[in-house]
C-alpha cells in the first residue's frame, strides 16, 4: 500500500522557477515502491493547479520551468485537496515552496489548520529563517556569530538617506545589500562604494520593503545539510562552494543558470573546524525551531573565524543541488533522503 504524497510547487515568490526544478528532483527519485506522488502547482498569479504526469520540470536550454496558468484548478480546504470536486486522496505534502508565501510559514500554516502532515518545519520557524533580521538575533543569542549589519525599511529609506547611508559607511565598503525576505541570491548586489548604495538599495526593496546591508566577509562559503532523525538533527560532511571568478559572488546566476558553481565536498578545512560547523549548524537549527530538514550557509575566514549567513529550511532540493550533494557524499542517497523525510514527517503527525 503507497502512501499518496502531493509535492507542491512553483508559488507567487521570485523563486517560482526554482521551486519547479525542485519538484522535477523529487518527482523523479521518489520511491515509487512507497509513494504515490501528486503534483500541486500554484501559479505566479497564486492559482493552485493540477500538474499533469510528463510536464517538464527541469531547467531545457537555459529555459526554467514555471507552472502553467491554464492547469487543472484544485481546491484546497480544511478538508484537504480536490479536482472537481473528488478527493485526491493526499495523505502528506512535500512543499518545495522556496521564499515568500510558501518558505515563510504561510503554506505550513494552511496545512496545519487543514490537519495535513507535511515535511519540514512549522509556521514559526520557517517564518524566522526566511527574515534574516530576525534569525539573526536569534543565532547570535545561542553565541553563534554574525555579520555585522543593518535594516533598512522602504519607508525609512526614503525619507532619511542620507543618515543611513552615512550609518552604512559605518560598516565599511564593501557591503552586501540584500532582500531580508529572499532566496536565491535575487536583489542581492555586492556594494563596494557609497555612490552605489542607493541602487542597490532599491534593487532589494523591490523584492522586499525590509533590506539588509552587511559587511561584506572575507572567507569560503562553506554549507552544512541538517537532517532530523528519530526528533534530532544530525548533520552532513560540510562542503566548499567554489564559483568561477567572473562572478562576483555566488549570485542566482552562478548558482542556477550558468554551470559556473561546484561544490567541494568535504570542504578543505580542518577536521577539528568541520564539526565546529556541524555544531553550529545542528545549534541553529535547534535555536529557531527547524523540523525536517535545513541547510545552513556559513562564512569560513582566513582567520578561521565561523560566520553564519543564514538558514534555508526549504533548500534547493534537485538532484543536483547542495543540500541532497551533501547528503549524498555522507552516505544517503537521494531516494534515501526523501524517503526519511517522509517517514520522519509522518512519524510526527502520528
Amino acid at each position: 500500500m503507497t502512501t499518496r504524497v502531493a509535492i507542491i510547487c512553483g508559488g507567487r515568490s521570485s523563486e517560482h522557477e526554482i521551486s519547479c526544478t525542485s519538484a522535477g528532483g523529487v518527482l523523479s527519485a521518489i520511491d515509487r515502491t512507497l509513494y504515490d506522488p501528486v503534483v500541486i502547482g500554484i501559479t505566479k498569479s497564486g492559482k493552485w493547479v493540477l500538474i499533469p504526469e510528463g510536464y517538464g520540470l527541469s531547467i531545457n536550454n537555459g529555459v526554467l520551468p514555471v507552472v502553467p496558468e491554464d492547469g487543472k484548478p484544485v481546491t484546497v480546504s480544511p478538508e484537504g485537496f480536490t479536482v472537481d470536486g473528488n478527493s485526491l486522496g493526499i495523505e502528506i505534502v512535500f512543499p518545495v515552496l522556496h521564499g515568500p508565501y510558501g518558505e515563510d510559514g504561510t503554506i505550513q500554516g494552511l496545512l496545519e489548520i487543514a490537519d495535513i502532515p507535511f515535511v519540514g518545519s512549522g509556521v514559526l520557524a520557517s517564518a524566522v529563517a526566511m527574515d534574516k533580521s530576525f534569525a539573526k538575533p536569534i543565532f547570535a543569542a545561542h553565541g553563534i556569530k554574525v555579520a555585522e549589519g543593518l535594516v533598512i525599511r522602504a519607508s525609512d529609506w526614503k525619507s532619511n538617506i542620507e543618515s543611513i547611508s552615512a550609518e552604512v559607511a559605518t560598516l565599511g565598503y564593501p557591503v552586501f545589500v540584500k532582500p531580508a525576505r529572499g532566496g536565491s541570491s535575487r536583489g542581492t548586489t555586492k556594494v563596494k562604494s557609497a555612490q552605489q548604495l542607493a541602487a542597490a538599495v532599491e534593487e532589494a526593496h523591490r523584492f522586499d520593503p525590509k533590506a539588509m546591508v552587511e559587511n561584506a566577509v572575507i572567507g569560503r562559503e562553506i554549507e552544512c545539510a541538517v537532517l532530523e532523525i528519530s526528533g534530532k538533527p544530525v548533520a552532513s560532511t560540510v562542503g566548499q562552494i567554489e564559483i568561477d571568478s567572473k562572478f562576483e559572488f555566488y549570485d542566482f546566476e552562478a548558482k542556477y543558470l550558468d554551470d559556473a558553481t561546484t561544490v567541494k565536498i568535504p570542504a578543505a578545512i580542518s577536521e577539528e573546524d568541520a564539526q565546529a560547523i556541524q555544531i553550529a549548524a545542528m545549534q541553529a537549527f535547534d535555536a529557531i525551531g527547524c523540523a525536517g530538514l535545513a541547510r545552513c550557509d556559513f562564512f569560513y575566514t582566513d582567520h578561521n573565524e565561523i560566520i553564519i549567513n543564514e538558514i534555508n529550511t526549504l533548500p534547493g532540493f534537485t538532484g543536483t543541488s547542495v543540500y541532497p550533494k551533501l547528503w549524498q557524499a555522507t552516505g544517503v542517497s537521494y531516494t534515501d533522503l526523501i524517503t526519511a523525510l517522509i517517514d520522519s514527517a509522518i512519524s510526527k503527525a502520528e
